[in-house]
């Protein structure tokens, strides 16, 4: 058939189906009724489907025009505005120690924190990977390792909060893994809102595509945390009067490893740190010279250099320490201050590596 005589057939196609929808009812053949109703279900569905893709396009540019707190980040990431000289990303303790003001101040680099809550490596990876591809090539990436940098993602926080994201290749990878029928999330218009979104999330994104930007939480990228220690550890340790193993999974030691390997693909030094842990925490960690031996093998393996504040006298004070794994705005100010010191005598050393020294 001939693309002519397809349209005409389609023409006349739709032109029978509005002819049945309009018919009046004193004129309708026995089999007319059915096929209405048939015809009257798929209009339903069809306009539904399409306004169902059209709010969540107006939810998506939202999202996107949002400049503010973890949005606004992920925003610069995606668009490729960040750009910036030193890279810090990790988990919660990245994102709450790493004063990303101060370490810019103090070493002269423009810096941008990139830590994700509620995450492990792998899903910082495929964060990681998109700001690499997105964005120039940074100086350094500073990747702060945590007690729990083995283990895989078998959840992510808020997982909502990746749906805007999606179309980036590497975060969509990773939220697959986790959860396989993410693909529906993608595909399906409002679908992953209406199953995964309990904080309502979608709302903040229409909000903000009529000038609602949400609280800004964050200075480049780091989170301050203005509490005051909790007193939730002493109850953790009353609960583990044998001390505490911490799990070593073979996928997340390929996943640390995997931050190594990344960088050296993109040419760029990497710095391993393990910022200060509760020292009490530290004491009842009944594996932690196993951990931290994978953590030296990886880097030397890797090419990077690890920097361990284990010992630092900061972890010895819970006034800097909100719980015995996050300091407080004042514990993450000290150690900004300290880091970003001992980072302004390595980079002086040279732009392309990291000196111990």
């Amino acid at each position: 058939m001939s693309p002519r005589a397809e349209l005409s057939a389609l023409a006349s196609s739709a032109g029978y189906a509005w002819r049945l929808l309009t018919k009046p009812a004193s004129l309708q053949r026995p089999g007319d009724v059915v096929q209405r109703s048939v015809l009257r279900l798929f209009a339903f569905l069809f306009v539904a489907a399409v306004l169902a893709f059209a709010l969540q396009a107006m939810i998506h540019a939202g999202f996107r025009r949002i400049t503010t707190s973890d949005f606004g980040i992920n925003n610069l990431v995606a668009d490729g505005r960040a750009n910036a000289e030193i890279v810090i990303s990790g988990s919660s303790r990245a994102l709450t120690h790493y004063d990303a003001e101060i370490i810019g101040r103090t070493t002269g680099r423009k810096t941008i924190n990139l830590g994700l809550n509620g995450t492990q490596t792998d899903v910082q990876v495929a964060y990681l990977k998109t700001y690499l591809r997105r964005n120039a090539k940074p100086a350094l990436v500073i990747h702060n390792l945590d007690p729990y940098a083995f283990l895989i993602s078998h959840e992510i926080y808020d997982p909502a909060k990746y749906i805007p994201y999606l179309a980036e290749p590497e975060i969509y990878a990773a939220v697959l893994r986790v959860y396989p029928g993410a693909w529906k999330w993608r595909y399906l218009p409002l679908y992953g809102y209406a199953v995964e979104d309990l904080r309502f999330t979608w709302t903040v994104g229409l909000r903000a595509l009529f000038g609602l930007q949400p609280r800004q939480d964050r200075v480049l990228g780091y989170q301050a945390r203005h509490t005051p220690w909790t007193g939730d550890f002493e109850k953790f340790r009353a609960s583990q009067p044998d001390g505490v193993q911490l799990e070593i999974e073979p996928q997340g030691v390929k996943d640390v490893a995997a931050i190594a390997a990344l960088c050296r693909e993109h040419g760029v030094p990497l710095l391993f740190v393990f910022s200060p842990e509760y020292s009490e925490m530290q004491a009842i960690t009944r594996n932690r010279a196993e951990v931290f031996a994978k953590f030296s093998e990886i880097s030397a393996q890797g090419g990077a250099e690890f920097w361990d504040y284990s010992t630092s006298p900061l972890c010895l004070d819970r006034k800097y320490f909100y719980n015995s794994q996050h300091l407080n705005a004042d514990g993450a100010a000290a150690f900004s201050t300290e880091l970003a010191r001992r980072l302004v005598g390595a980079l002086a050393v040279t732009a392309s590596h990291i000196s111990t020294k």
